[in-house]
């Protein structure tokens, strides 16, 4: 891009075992056309620090590996263009999660919300010998919620993630929706034992801070509200099923 200055990546640096506090660390990053951050990452790890952690997988906004917290918003790395922050870029890791290294953060937490809420198909009746068919405005009843790829970043900006361990969590209770509201599972009592709770559906106080998170544009707080209505209606007797 000419003689364009180059780019300033601040990125957040942290290793555990060398005993030295967190900090920030100034990189220069040569400009060139379409850079994305994690681009950006790369050529510092390749070419500047080979110690730089971060994660990373499809490089298509597909798998959520590479969300971070970059200029003061949740992003994903990957489809982030550097153009459009400035010059000066500032990359630091998912916000109110353990750093491990630098950049990757622990999401045991997180993975393990997500296995509370039994993110499959339960269908005790007989399989059929094809599979089960779904019309397509059953479909599009979760198609949104489909759409989620589990970054974390909801999990990152809930309030209620930091002051309540125990809670589910933006992703995993859309992630329970989306299954709650399959035509071809049967198990909605037992998933509402598991949401409609204090650590489930009735922590949630719509803040909303995962709806502007979401780098997906998903917003997690419907899908939570309606698991309220389902919780409310079951327990009157009605959509057992």
């Amino acid at each position: 891009m000419g003689n364009a200055r180059p780019f300033e990546f601040r990125v957040y640096r942290y290793d555990p075992q060398s005993g030295e506090p967190a900090r920030y660390q100034s990189y220069q990053v040569e400009r060139r056309e379409k850079l994305t951050v994690l681009d950006g990452l790369f050529d510092i790890l390749d070419n500047q620090d080979g110690s730089l952690a971060f994660r990373f997988c499809c490089r298509s906004a597909v798998c959520g590996s590479c969300a971070m917290y970059i200029d003061g918003a949740y992003r994903l790395a990957c489809n982030t263009q550097a153009e459009k922050l400035g010059r000066v870029v500032t990359v630091s890791p998912l916000p109110h999660l353990r750093p491990i290294k630098d950049l990757a953060v622990d999401m045991e937490p997180f993975w393990s919300r997500y296995e509370q809420i039994m993110p499959y198909l339960i269908n005790p009746e007989p399989a059929p010998d094809r599979e089960r068919i779904q019309s397509a405005r059953d479909r599009e009843k979760f198609n949104e919620m489909i759409d989620c790829i589990l970054c974390g970043a909801c999990y990152s900006a809930c309030p209620m993630v930091w002051t309540h361990p125990d809670f589910i969590g933006p992703a995993a209770l859309t992630k329970a929706y989306r299954f709650a509201s399959d035509s071809r599972d049967k198990a909605l009592g037992q998933r509402l034992g598991v949401v409609a709770n204090e650590a489930g559906i009735w922590r949630c106080h719509t803040i909303l801070n995962c709806a502007d998170a979401c780098p997906k544009n998903i917003n997690p707080t419907f899908s939570i509200q309606q698991l309220k209505k389902r919780a409310f209606l079951y327990r009157l007797g009605f959509g057992r099923k």
